[in-house]
């Protein structure tokens, strides 16, 4: 007959795992002897090693004291179903870590590798986190709606921004969304962008919107996620210079 402290210290567990069992009614709990201690026999220790290697194996309390007083093929019908519980439990959280790995990965966990190479290259290229954040959120809705016609858009895109005359006007765009509504340099940026595009693409002056290239377009169109007066104005302005044409 051993203590409580005893018992613990044998099977190597904690005396407050040990009260819990009894709390579970997992242990049967002995009664205390004259000098008011609880006394261990032989079956306690061996139903208490049980406990801990189901314990151990991941089996849930709710499910250790069926499976103590099971005979061999109930045993391991149980021990089976409670393994498969654990496959799926491993299964899910192997998916959360897929998840929390994607999330520290910043823009590719939502848009493709090349859109968030992309935006890499444009921090290096010293554009405003705004402008990126405003890049980001366009090419998640291009390629939700668009994806086969935004791969080739980002392509172009990426070759485009080679270019140093559309990499000034990329940066003075970035720039202007700080500038006044009424800033004389809006007017020649706007022209500045319509006649870069036209001359790219080698199209007619009347070309219709949708027949663009969406992310030049979208420079003095359809910026999406942020505003501002010059942004607004910059809008305006070039819708003008196109019907004059």
């Amino acid at each position: 007959m051993i203590t409580i402290s005893q018992l613990a210290k044998y099977v190597g567990v904690t005396i407050k795992a040990i009260r819990h069992y009894h709390q579970r009614n997992l242990l049967e709990e002995p009664p205390r002897d004259s000098s008011g201690y609880r006394r261990y026999s032989t079956k306690h220790v061996i139903d208490l090693i049980k406990i801990k290697t189901l314990v151990n194996a991941g089996v849930p309390l709710s499910r250790i004291k069926e499976l103590i007083s099971a005979d061999s093929d109930q045993f391991t019908a149980a021990i089976t179903e409670v393994d498969r519980n654990l496959q799926e439990r491993i299964a899910n959280l192997l998916r959360t870590r897929e998840r929390l790995y994607y999330l520290t990965q910043g823009d590719r966990m939502f848009a493709s590798a090349e859109v968030a190479d992309f935006l890499d290259h444009l921090h290096k290229l010293g554009v405003s986190q705004r402008m990126i954040q405003v890049e980001r959120d366009n090419w998640i809705l291009l390629q939700s709606i668009l994806p086969k016609e935004s791969a080739n858009w980002i392509d172009d895109k990426l070759n485009a921004l080679k270019d140093p005359e559309l990499l000034a006007m990329y940066l003075d765009y970035d720039a202007a969304y700080d500038w006044s509504p009424d800033d004389p340099r809006l007017y020649k940026l706007a022209d500045r962008i319509q006649r870069w595009e036209i001359n790219r693409y080698n199209r007619s002056k009347n070309m219709d919107k949708l027949d663009r290239d969406p992310i030049i377009a979208q420079l003095i169109s359809t910026t999406h996620g942020a505003t501002s007066p010059a942004w607004n104005r910059l809008k305006e302005i070039a819708k003008q210079l196109e019907e004059n044409r």
